[in-house]
């Protein structure tokens, strides 16, 4: 009895790290075509964003926008988007005027900012031209801190819940337990 209460408790605070967004029943995720690591100061970092709604909806009727800050937060840009011809699709082009280290957040146009991790721009001289792959790894869906806050909680409840079904088990056959 005591495992699942543990087991009740984990899945309870996974469920209150969630954003106040889910319990209003709307939250998106994005996904980028590409991250602007390496691109040249000056060149364009031309993106598609995926807006999903809970995860997996294309979602339309939005307009997201890039927002780039300079590591010593002398510069601030925000770049709208547009329509990239598929449901739930934008496109934005953004150009950081000077090299260095950059901060940059997507704000979904529905419920969230989404900031990533900072990236170099290179000075141009021998830097790369476009952007370095997929965000996501490919395609596949992105687990930002909402999918990471549900899923650290249905582990933590399956972890808990686990030694109680052995134990169950070990209980209904004891011929099993024992190895014959």
């Amino acid at each position: 009895m005591r495992t699942h209460t543990t087991a009740a408790l984990l899945a309870i605070t996974g469920l209150l790290a969630l954003p106040a967004g889910v319990s209003a029943g709307g939250w998106a995720m994005v996904q980028l075509s590409s991250t602007p690591d390496g691109v040249a100061a000056g060149k364009p970092w031309d993106v598609d964003i995926s807006v999903l709604q809970h995860g997996f909806r294309p979602l339309d009727g939005v307009h997201p926008t890039v927002t780039i800050a300079s590591a010593d937060g002398s510069l601030r840009r925000t770049f709208t988007t547009r329509p990239a011809g598929r449901a739930g699709v934008h496109r934005a082009s953004v150009t950081f005027p000077r090299a260095g280290t950059w901060r940059y957040t997507i704000d979904d146009g529905f419920t969230m900012r989404h900031p990533y991790p900072p990236v170099q721009i290179g000075d141009g001289a021998g830097a790369a031209a476009g952007a370095s792959g997929q965000r996501d790894g490919g395609g596949g869906l992105a687990l930002d801190r909402l999918g990471l806050a549900g899923l650290a909680g249905l582990l933590a409840a399956g972890v808990a819940l686990t030694p109680a079904r052995l134990r169950a088990r070990r209980t209904e056959h004891p011929a099993a337990a024992a190895g014959t």
